[in-house]
């Protein structure tokens, strides 16, 4: 599409000097305003442009929402704008209070606890199971060998029972269980008993009625640093993701002090690049209250004196690949959840699954495992792959 088409549009004006800036910004990513193709963005009303520079992703993604542009591949659209550095380029003025609000406040108190819990995954067990696998694995899957979902999240599961070495009659703490996938694999694949920490009430009731009978699986809704059990071997799946850059080596100190000396403790996490950056706004507002990625950095200072690093494994474009299996099981299942949650959270939902999944194929997060011990595996330990 040519820049007449541009100048003719109803909703951009290339004599603006701030949308022309924005048209030659996205050039950069290969992006065209009101173009033809499925990554290019599409305005249906005034103002985006204008919401985006002042309230960067905040502001993009609230007239996403509201329905005010369009991408048809929104998960490309998201891969090109972050695989060329746009939002390096853009500081909007109205987002330093957030940014002072991270870095000086703890937001992730014990009392802010289960703030996250209620509103993200208490939304409803019917709709995590139509878009999730049939385990209820809510993190990324290991699609090594995998063809589907399924296979993926099985491999993940195993890969980590593996990679603790797990024997028969072992304990296990998991802390941020979730819906108990992790557990129910372990305890009826590798014949260990497992505890399971979880703040979401909806989570404990749910992953308890999907166990099967007998396996020595327990849920307990209880922050972290309540925890005072000692374990042959410990496993966090996407929890640290919401614990905060002020409480990480409070985290590391609960972990240290409930792993047996001769214990493994296995960290999965989703992680960002760069150190001293904010959580995003929008995903900060709508989608994980109070959560923050750490920096590789912010990991290694938390458990220096405690742990030994004994693997570090990234993973992170797999989760390209979940979140967009992820995305096809919610819109097959949309209809059924139409007339509860609406248009807004339909759009909500897709801006979350999608923008997610190209950051990860653009490199812009990583996902990052783990395997630390209290004071070095004697003889050395085995990397399992």
């Amino acid at each position: 599409m040519n820049s007449n088409t541009f100048a003719h549009s109803a909703f951009f004006d290339e004599t603006s000097s701030s949308q022309r800036f924005v048209a030659e910004l996205l050039g950069k990513a290969d992006i065209r305003i009101n173009g033809d193709r499925p990554w290019d963005i599409k305005f249906n009303a005034h103002g985006v442009i204008d919401e985006a520079l002042a309230r960067g992703n905040l502001g993009l993604g609230e007239s996403y929402m509201n329905g005010d542009w369009d991408a048809e591949h929104l998960d490309e659209f998201f891969f090109r704008l972050l695989r060329a550095h746009l939002p390096e380029q853009i500081n909007p003025r109205k987002l330093v209070f957030h940014h002072l609000r991270t870095r000086l406040i703890n937001l992730q108190t014990a009392s802010r606890a289960f703030e996250v819990g209620e509103a993200h995954y208490d939304l409803g067990n019917d709709f995590y199971a139509a878009m999730l696998d049939p385990r209820m694995t809510y993190t990324c899957g290991y699609w090594k060998t995998a063809e589907t979902l399924d296979q993926a999240q099985e491999a993940k599961l195993d890969l980590i029972c593996r990679k603790l070495e797990l024997e028969p009659g072992m304990r296990v703490l998991d802390i941020g269980c979730g819906w108990g996938s992790f557990m129910a694999y372990a305890a009826e694949h590798y014949g260990v008993e497992c505890v399971g920490l979880t703040i979401s009430r909806e989570q404990a009731d749910f992953g308890k009625s999907l166990m099967q009978q007998g396996l020595p699986v327990e849920f307990r809704l209880k922050d972290y640093r309540d925890e005072t059990e000692r374990f042959d071997r410990i496993v966090s799946i996407g929890m640290f993701e919401h614990v905060g850059r002020k409480n990480y080596r409070t985290y590391m100190d609960v972990a240290n002090r409930c792993l047996k000396d001769d214990g493994l403790f296995l960290l999965h996490t989703i992680g960002k690049n760069v150190r001293d950056t904010s959580p995003d706004p929008w995903l900060d507002k709508y989608i994980f209250p109070n959560g923050e990625l750490p920096a590789l950095g912010h990991v290694t200072d938390a458990a220096e004196e405690l742990f030994v690093v004994e693997d570090l494994h990234n993973f992170g474009a797999d989760y390209d690949r979940t979140l967009m299996a992820w995305h096809e099981n919610f819109e097959a299942a949309w209809p059924q959840f139409a007339d509860t949650y609406g248009e807004r959270f339909y759009r909500m939902w897709r801006y979350y699954l999608l923008s997610c999944a190209g950051a990860f194929r653009a490199r812009d997060i990583q996902l990052w495992q783990f395997v630390l011990s209290k004071k070095g595996k004697l003889g050395g330990y085995r990397r399992v792959s």
